[in-house]
């Protein structure tokens, strides 16, 4: 494998998925680290990807050469966590050697939604791992990311208690909204 290349998970059929050398990210852009992924959960949609090619019925997977080379590239999970290789011009919080988490949703930022802080709204999030907005997933090698959506990790939590952070906060979530609480 070069030093431009990285392997993948690659879901290529329906309950098939091979390792693939793919082409690594370039250096990370103004506002980005590249990442190392250590740690990558399989959510339910990923299940649902490798079980019946869609999920939530939402778009059909295009598994011919030509849909595996395009935008979503069969590529999974959006639970993960990595550590920091490089970062990009104007990123001050994070350096070379942190470990984080990733926000796998990334907003416009610039919508009615985002600047109300409801960037969870945005109709134009971008998804990692999503085949419905075509965006690639994080079970590679290597991955860049904005840094203002990658979490660092204490020492005490290890990679892949940070890759199940993303679930536990929308579990959290629920139970707030639904006002479930100690005695209930």
């Amino acid at each position: 494998m070069s030093e431009t290349n990285m392997k993948a998970a690659v879901l290529t059929g329906i309950k098939r998925i091979e390792i693939l050398e793919r082409r690594a990210p370039s250096a990370p852009a103004a506002g980005e680290v590249a990442l190392a992924i250590n740690a990558v959960g399989i959510c339910g949609s990923d299940m649902a990807y490798w079980m019946h090619g869609m999920a939530g019925g939402f778009k059909k997977l295009d598994f011919s050469a030509s849909g595996l080379c395009t935008g979503y590239c069969g590529q999974l999970g959006h639970e993960c966590a990595g550590t920091v290789l490089a970062v990009g011009d104007d990123v001050s919080t994070l350096t070379v050697g942190d470990r984080v988490a990733l926000e796998p949703g990334v907003p416009c930022s610039v919508c009615q939604q985002c600047r109300k802080g409801r960037y969870n709204l945005c109709s134009k999030m971008r998804f990692i791992g999503s085949a419905v907005n075509e965006t690639p997933g994080a079970m590679v090698t290597r991955f860049n990311h904005p840094a203002a959506f990658c979490y660092k990790l204490p020492p005490h939590v290890s990679l892949e208690e940070g890759a199940m952070l993303e679930p536990l906060c929308v579990a959290l979530q629920a139970a707030r909204r639904a006002r479930v609480g100690m005695g209930m």
